[in-house]
């Protein structure tokens, strides 16, 4: 009998194709699920922290080689979708978010134990489901500014309209609310350089002074200071303010929002001065007053990359002593081009020059993380790149250690506890910063890049981070913690 190579060769390209597309028609029904479970039920699915929400068929199918080829979980996509699609058939499932990738992984092991899918389900899920449970009500935000960060809140905060949404924004708050001006920002919101075109519409209400954002209306305030706002007039009630204009600091500036009838808690998007609580969420918002506190702050994008990573070093290895330099995208302090600037050379031209200057992160980790009191220092150097930076982290440890050692130790911190959300393990041997734009964990650990001294007691660690997205998604998990809107959650 003759073989002939060339059918062997079709008949193998045909299989994989038709297995390509099978998979991807199990992952249309995962995201269809997905949104339903969203909107029908106030529950979020995620898979292994990575978030399900408007992702493609393709993405969807990515997540799971990521999967096999860093988590090693072989997980088939036909399970998760079908577990996903018997969660929506669970009656009286309370507001969550549940890592789909987990369960899946865990029936893998675990079914010769249940009858059928839904009894493991039910098990596992146990304490979410019932008729006693409270619905999830969301809280009201108004965002005072609307910059870098404060449209990328908004981005996701409406991404999530609807039934399965914690936080619900109510008003945007700038020096202006002419129509020209209104245009503007809606437009800055529809459209970003970085970050690419809003998935969704936004409609200026002129008449209104509002924008109507995928059916939500957002009513826009002109204000020239925090405490002349009467926002119960606009319907709003018990928010939280967050404050991302950078100009307000410090607690008697930020208590004036307070003065304001309807705002409950206040919110800085930047290092807080003097006693205010600075928070990266995940490692200290547990230890927060929530009864007493009304004034918060979410410290900074580099705190917020620099101190999930010191966490797990400090509890594991101990450090004795460390440098942190930050190479950072330009910001908007800086000048495009030469010219006059408070700071030293922040006033030379961004767009061409790297750029010597200093940062607080040194100080701020010691809020944080008071055993770190004194022992780090930082510094920056600022590229010409808008966004995407990196932190090198040359450390003093206190007990000898080993590469694989330090591998594992972050990779077990970014799969398991509380710092899933924060930290992501990284194994590409070609990533650049362009590739962690968009990134939901503040931290990206670049594994192949970890350097360990041969006397095992001086580690150099790498950490991306998305400077805007990243830090975005910090601040909206510490709004929900102060506003009590919290989940139940299965990670």
């Amino acid at each position: 009998m003759n073989i002939n190579p060339l059918q062997i060769k079709k008949d193998a390209f045909d299989n994989e194709l038709k297995s390509w597309v099978n998979k991807e028609k199990a992952s249309a029904d995962l995201i269809n699920a997905v949104s339903k479970l969203i909107y029908e039920k106030s529950v979020e699915l995620v898979f292994f922290r990575n978030t399900l929400i408007d992702v493609s068929s393709s993405e969807v199918q990515k997540l799971h080689n990521y999967a096999k080829e860093i988590i090693n979980k072989d997980i088939d996509i036909y399970i998760t979708s079908l577990l996903a699609i018997d969660l929506l058939k669970i009656e009286h499932l309370a507001p969550s978010k549940i890592d789909i990738g987990k369960l899946s992984d865990e029936w893998n092991h675990q079914k010769a134990n249940y009858i059928d899918r839904t009894a493991f389900l039910k098990d596992k899920l146990n304490s979410f489901i019932g008729e006693d449970i409270a619905m999830l009500e969301p809280a009201d935000v108004v965002l005072y500014g609307f910059g870098r960060i404060g449209r990328l809140v908004a981005r996701e905060l409406i991404k999530l309209s609807g039934k399965g949404q914690q936080l619900k924004l109510k008003a945007i708050v700038s020096r202006s609310s002419s129509d020209s001006d209104i245009m503007k920002r809606a437009s800055l919101l529809k459209m970003d350089s970085v970050h690419g075109e809003f998935n969704g519409t936004v409609i200026e209400d002129l008449e209104n002074k509002a924008l109507i954002i995928n059916g939500q209306i957002v009513k826009m305030i002109e204000a020239s200071n925090p405490d002349e706002i009467d926002y119960e007039s606009y319907g709003i009630t018990n928010a939280v303010l967050i404050d991302n204009t950078g100009v307000y600091r410090d607690r008697a500036s930020l208590a004036l929002h307070l003065k304001s009838k309807g705002i409950k808690r206040v919110m800085l998007t930047a290092p807080g001065k003097g006693d205010l609580p600075n928070v990266v969420y995940g490692v200290n918002h547990e230890q927060l007053d929530l009864v007493n506190e009304t004034i918060f702050s979410a410290a900074s994008c580099t705190t917020n990359a620099i101190v999930p990573v010191l966490k797990v070093i400090e509890d594991n290895l101990g450090i004795e002593r460390g440098h942190i330099e930050t190479v950072h995208a330009y910001t908007n302090d800086q000048n495009l081009l030469d010219n006059m600037h408070k700071k030293f050379r922040r006033g030379r031209s961004a767009a061409v020059n790297m750029v010597i200057t200093e940062t607080g992160s040194g100080s701020a980790i010691a809020k944080v993380i008071p055993n770190l009191a004194g022992k780090i220092t930082a510094n920056a150097v600022r590229i010409p790149i808008p966004n995407g930076s990196l932190a090198i982290m040359n450390l003093t440890i206190k007990r000898e250690t080993t590469l694989d050692e330090v591998k594992s130790i972050i990779k077990k911190a970014a799969l398991e506890g509380p710092l899933v959300s924060q930290i992501k393990y990284s194994i590409d041997q070609e990533l650049v910063s362009s590739d962690i734009i968009g990134s939901s964990c503040p931290s990206v650990f670049d594994s192949p890049a970890t350097i360990v001294s041969p006397d095992g007691k001086s580690i150099v660690l790498y950490v991306w981070y998305d400077n805007e997205f990243g830090y975005t998604k910090q601040v909206i998990r510490l709004a929900k913690h102060i506003s009590s809107v919290r989940r139940f959650v299965y990670f």
